[in-house]
């Protein structure tokens, strides 16, 4: 014998997230304009420090852009086909714009080895301010962000691409002094190898956690072990199985699991009570709101199937 026991209530998982569209049109805005004048000031330098961090620009542009599409695909309400809405598209928002620094980071790479062998003319005066320009303008894009680039992961990535941009203007600015009081001029070619390395460990983390919440795995943090055991301490519970937890965005796991309870929990109704002990135990010591429960008889083992563990 089984009862299927669940919430009953209706989520509307849209509603409580925060509008980050306006913060994002923000810096979208104030990137572009830094784009611009950074490949006009690599065209009139002809630093490849300046290009690098003005496709990395690019590339924020391209994120920034899915960033805000994300953000208002998120807020899209669920429907019978789509039971979560849209709020997936923060982590794919997340994978994409990983993915396309990473491609960015690569390019980067190549061009740096080719002018490190071959070091061109470079007007370092020209990198200095443009350098400087582009500095300011990721500062206020930081600013902008600072407040919400905990929120999500969609959020964490654009705050992310403007940070690396900030420090990309730093590079730019040192080595721009270091070719105007020396004359090396392979100074530039080093800057962009910093921007690659600024660019490719944070990218690869970003794309690790988007793809561990594609994949469905245990949200980080959350013990499984330490779950089961405490179900199991409940009054009239036998055993736990079929326990999964994934995560559909940042800050909302799921849970589902099948119990086995005593027979006399569904002639007496005790089953009502258990689910509310169960799923506020989830809630309280583990932070998960979201859960489906099954209550199963002893017997209903033999009917399981075989994908049932």
């Amino acid at each position: 014998m089984s009862g299927a026991q669940g919430h009953g209530h209706g989520h509307d998982h849209a509603s409580g997230l925060v509008d980050h569209r306006r913060r994002l049109a923000a810096v979208l805005a104030i990137t572009v304009t830094v784009l611009v004048v950074e490949v006009v000031g690599a065209i009139a330098s002809g630093s490849l420090a300046l290009l690098a961090d003005a496709g990395h620009m690019l590339t924020d542009v391209a994120g920034l852009t899915m960033a805000m599409l994300a953000a208002t695909l998120a807020r899209r309400p669920a429907t019978p086909f789509r039971t979560w809405g849209f709020l997936r598209a923060e982590i794919v928002g997340a994978a994409a714009q990983a993915m396309l620094l990473l491609a960015v980071g690569v390019f980067i790479l190549v061009e740096s080895v080719q002018r490190l062998l071959e070091p061109p003319e470079i007007t370092s005066t020209a990198m200095v301010v443009f350098g400087i320009v582009g500095l300011v303008g990721n500062a206020i894009g930081m600013a902008v962000l600072a407040g919400s680039r905990s929120a999500d992961l969609n959020m964490r990535a654009a705050f992310l691409e403007v940070a690396n941009d900030a420090l990309g203007s730093v590079a730019v600015i040192v080595a721009a002094v270091v070719i105007a009081t020396t004359g090396f001029t392979r100074a530039d070619a080093f800057a962009s190898l910093v921007i690659v390395a600024l660019i490719v460990p944070r990218t690869i983390r970003l794309l690790r956690e988007a793809v561990h919440v594609l994949m469905e795995s245990t949200p980080p943090g959350l013990d499984l072990v330490a779950v089961r055991e405490s179900i199991l301490a409940l009054p009239h519970v036998r055993d736990v199985h079929d326990l999964h937890a994934t995560q559909v965005a940042t800050g909302i796991p799921v849970l589902t699991a099948h119990l086995v309870v005593d027979d006399t929990c569904f002639r007496d109704s005790h089953t009502l009570q258990l689910l509310d002990a169960v799923q506020r135990r989830l809630r309280d010591d583990f932070a998960i709101e979201h859960s489906t429960i099954q209550f199963e008889g002893p017997a209903h083992g033999g009917h399981e199937y075989p994908t049932h563990a």
